[in-house]
């Protein structure tokens, strides 16, 4: 097939899986303790890979496939700890070309099992540090493409409302209470998402405030707060998916409201708070997000005001059956989450 025939039939394999895939929901969750507080989950986990990083991958594929750097037959190379990495090996396997997904070694083992299930391969480093650099050798080495999520995720999706996830929240919002949310509460991985968001909620006018919640080894909070993009963390994030120990040139800090950092604990805590209240597992960066969006319920409350609160549903918890929900894994890599379950409750 020549190469522009097979870009042109990449793309519309891209567009008409889009075409078959429904939006995902919006639940509504129930706060008994803050009355005309409502808080509300887009739940990611129904993407057909199972996560928000779906829409990611979508986007990067056709980013890519436009810029002409996707090219028949020629192998994807992505650095990913693991969600991104699963949604662009079945983007790949539906276009017909070869994925790798550089991931520390780390990794969620269900994570492993999906990339492979879709055809793609898994190529560990010991140092997260080091993803970026062997990614890059790898696209040399094998005249592939390096995808790189963490730059161009903040410019692959159209912020302005073409089918972006902030546009879709609005849309479902439209007929509830408080049709216009107080806060969104977003975590950054790429920071992609927080910059379609924060982008959206500017050009669409909507006071909306966005709050980015930080898991702890990253680096976003810090460089939202001293703009040195030269800061580093000794060690990656224990939250996968989300964190970065290096400021990524898709986190956009002046599109951001507020930020705020959240120990690993509260993470787990919230995560395993969540499942009590919906009857199924979210994963960790959910447990950030819920953490988040109860402090700001919180300080609603105390300061008198009524409002929504939305957050992401990232991806399902049965992913993490052998970290996050195993109480053993919990106490020797996270350690004792007692405190912040307390406060919880």
């Amino acid at each position: 097939m020549m190469s522009s025939q097979w870009v042109k039939h990449a793309i519309n394999e891209i567009n008409a899986d889009f075409q078959r895939s429904a939006d995902t929901h919006l639940i509504r969750l129930a706060l008994p303790d803050f009355p005309g507080i409502w808080l509300y989950l887009k739940d990611e986990s129904t993407h057909p890979t199972g996560s928000l990083k779906h829409r990611l991958a979508r986007s990067l594929f056709l980013y890519g496939l436009s810029n002409g750097w996707i090219k028949q037959d020629r192998p994807i190379i992505e650095a990913s700890s693991g969600s991104t990495a699963v949604s662009e090996a079945w983007f790949a396997r539906l276009i017909g070309v070869p994925f790798i997904a550089v991931m520390p070694a780390s990794t969620a083992r269900r994570k492993v099992e999906q990339i492979t299930f879709y055809g793609g391969q898994c190529h560990f480093v010991s140092d997260p540090c080091q993803l970026y650099a062997e990614s890059e050798r790898l696209a040399r080495d094998l005249d592939g493409h390096f995808m790189d999520q963490f730059t161009y995720a903040e410019r692959a999706t159209d912020w302005r409302g073409n089918n972006n996830i902030a546009g879709s929240i609005f849309h479902q919002m439209s007929s509830e209470p408080f049709p216009i949310p107080d806060t969104i509460v977003m975590s950054a991985g790429t920071g992609g998402t927080s910059a379609t968001i924060g982008r959206y909620l500017r050009y669409q006018g909507h006071n909306t405030r966005l709050l980015v919640v930080d898991p702890q080894n990253s680096v976003f909070f810090d460089y939202w707060q001293q703009r040195d993009p030269t800061l580093t963390s000794a060690t990656g994030s224990r939250i996968e998916g989300i964190g970065r120990p290096r400021v990524e040139p898709s986190f956009i800090p002046d599109v951001i409201d507020a930020m705020l950092k959240v120990p690993d604990g509260a993470s787990i805590a919230a995560m395993l708070w969540l499942e009590k209240q919906l009857g199924r597992k979210a994963g960790a960066s959910t447990g950030t997000n819920i953490w988040g969006a109860l402090q700001v319920a919180r300080e609603m409350r105390e300061q008198g005001r009524q409002g929504a609160i939305v957050t992401l549903l990232c991806d399902s918890g049965e992913r993490y059956l052998d970290s996050y929900y195993h109480a053993d894994w919990v106490r020797e890599h996270i350690g004792d989450i007692s405190p912040w379950q307390q406060a919880l409750a």
